[in-house]
């Protein structure tokens, strides 16, 4: 493998993952502006937005990466370019369409959310306002990902990697300076200040493609040297092209849209559910919002953890293709324990600190109660959307994509029902409760079809698990004691951010250290260090 490969693959591993970090770190002083009332009604209109722009794409970003880097492999650099005419025919197209959806089905999507009879909270016009700005971002997404997919098939990651790292700052910057414009020295609405915010995804998306159009014009004699050299430059029927990469591109949809399906039943559905038993709108948009923020704190273990489990998943497809089940069947055992091995501690840690870390990172200001409250109850949620993920991968490797679409549809329809009926039980905690049931029916399903395809047996996780649980739950009494310990120590004289600041700290700083500490030393632990530098090799 040449450096130069090498080199560009850590440069768009990095912009992904400074992207994530950014996305992740801005809602902090975003929510500190706006608070829950305007992160919900930012919410409203970025749910069904990431739905959307998964459908327009279809996956095709990745699958056109696949193809083009195939092609080229073969010396048919012709082909490569054909396909990025089409496919930017087929995106533009897809984008149009997606936008005119979005856009008009606005008014549908805010009635589902807002009762106009409760002037409580939000009003129609203001989600119907906020959703009509997003729905831009739809002309021009979709067509900058193929680019992307264009440029990493032909094994130039530089400006896939440039491209997401400008795209993603100029959309914060647009988001931080426009909204802190508008509420502080223009003193707007609060739905013009959220619609400012929505609208800097189209903002950040023609960054971003502005960056590949430059590059793609520097290097376009580069470009056509390569095609008019090239040995076996052959064109495919249309047809037969986007057959094969539409054969490519569904697989990576399906595991990709399970968690965004599950916040939009929870965005779509919890406002009007906590009306029915007696909320006020206002009441009722803020638990929605706040759960909302709790997933985005769920979400950072669930993406680390998977960042690592997930490099093994190309192995494991490669083993089943030439028929290796032995090799299979390790993979699949080493991806498990990877990715157990970092989402558990994380997630009990958030469900023992979920009060404190809420409160450092959302503030005083945004319910931090209530905050606590869910984000203990959701931490083990980093649990099963991991466990999904990787499962959901597996069963694209071993091509059982059919089944999959069956048990993420059995975990959805099990999540609309009980998002209504346990909301009159448990109140807050419903919605909770019911992504637990039915991410853990779509777990359940898809690793009965794993034992079942490949006859892989289970009692081979048993015994390294059991010591990454037990480690775990030590770490976790001991996060416990330092947390109780240091809330009993700091005079009273801190404030309750200050005092939830010290005691985040130092209980993160000693689980973190006890855990890596002693399972570096267990067996578990010297076996993922080998599968680490298996992977990396």
């Amino acid at each position: 493998m040449n450096n130069s490969f090498i080199r560009g693959t850590f440069f768009l591993t990095a912009a992904t993952l400074i992207s994530k970090v950014l996305g992740f770190i801005y809602i902090i002083p975003f929510t500190a502006l706006v608070g829950t009332k305007g992160y919900i009604l930012y919410k409203y209109a970025y749910s069904p937005y990431t739905i959307l722009l998964s459908i327009s794409t279809i996956g095709l970003p990745l699958a056109v990466s696949k193809v083009v880097s195939k092609y080229n492999e073969l010396g048919n650099y012709r082909l490569g370019l054909t396909l990025l005419r089409y496919g930017m025919y087929l995106m533009i197209g897809s984008g149009i369409l997606s936008f005119l959806a979005l856009y008009s089905f606005a008014p549908l999507l805010a009635g589902f959310v807002i009762d106009p009879n409760d002037p409580t909270g939000n009003s129609r016009e203001d989600v119907q306002f906020v959703i009509r700005l997003v729905s831009f971002a739809l002309l021009i997404i979709p067509a900058m990902s193929i680019f992307r997919g264009y440029f990493q098939g032909s094994q130039s990651m530089g400006p896939s990697a440039m491209s997401t790292v400008v795209e993603q700052v100029v959309r914060i910057l647009f988001i931080l300076v426009g909204v802190y414009v508008a509420i502080h020295i223009l003193h707007s609405t609060l739905r013009d200040a959220v619609g400012l915010a929505v609208f800097a995804a189209f903002v950040g998306g023609i960054a971003g493609f502005a960056v590949l159009l430059i590059v793609f014009y520097k290097r376009r004699n580069l470009i056509r040297q390569q095609r008019d050299r090239s040995p076996n430059n052959e064109d495919l029927h249309v047809r037969s092209m986007f057959k094969e990469l539409i054969g490519y591109a569904i697989p990576f949809v399906l595991a990709g849209l399970a968690i965004p399906i599950y916040q939009n039943i929870d965005t779509f559905t919890i406002n009007r559910t906590f009306q029915s038993i007696g909320y006020r709108l206002a009441d009722a948009e803020n638990v929605n919002s706040v759960i909302g923020l709790a997933q985005i704190l769920v979400m950072v273990p669930v993406s680390l953890a998977t960042a690592f489990g997930m490099s093994l998943i190309p192995g494991i497809t490669s083993a089943y293709t030439s028929g290796r089940m032995k090799d299979v069947h390790t993979k699949i055992t080493q991806t498990i324990i990877l990715l157990m091995f970092f989402t558990l501690p994380a997630a009990l840690g958030l469900c023992v600190l979920g009060k404190q870390v809420y409160t450092v990172v959302f503030g005083l200001g945004n319910s931090p109660a209530l905050g606590g409250k869910i984000l203990q109850w959701y931490s083990l949620a980093a649990v099963v959307f991991a466990l999904f993920t990787v499962t959901a991968a597996i069963l694209q490797g071993i091509n059982r994509q059919r089944k999959l679409i069956v048990g993420l549809t059995l975990g959805v329809l099990l999540k609309i029902v009980l998002n209504v009926g346990l909301a009159p039980y448990f109140e807050e905690i419903g919605p909770i409760l019911a992504t637990y049931a039915g991410f853990t029916v779509s777990i359940l399903f898809n690793v009965m079809v794993i034992k079942k395809a490949i006859q892989y047996k289970l009692r081979q996780l048993f015994k390294p698990l059991s010591e990454i649980v037990l480690l775990a739950a030590l770490m976790t009494v001991v996060v416990w004691i330092v947390s109780s310990l240091s809330g009993n120590w700091l005079p009273d004289s801190l404030s309750m951010y200050s005092r939830s600041l010290v005691i985040t700290i130092q209980s993160v700083f000693t689980g973190a250290v006890l855990y890596l500490g002693i399972g570096m030393r267990l067996r578990v632990g010297k076996e993922m260090l080998k599968i680490r530098r298996g992977s990396d090799q």
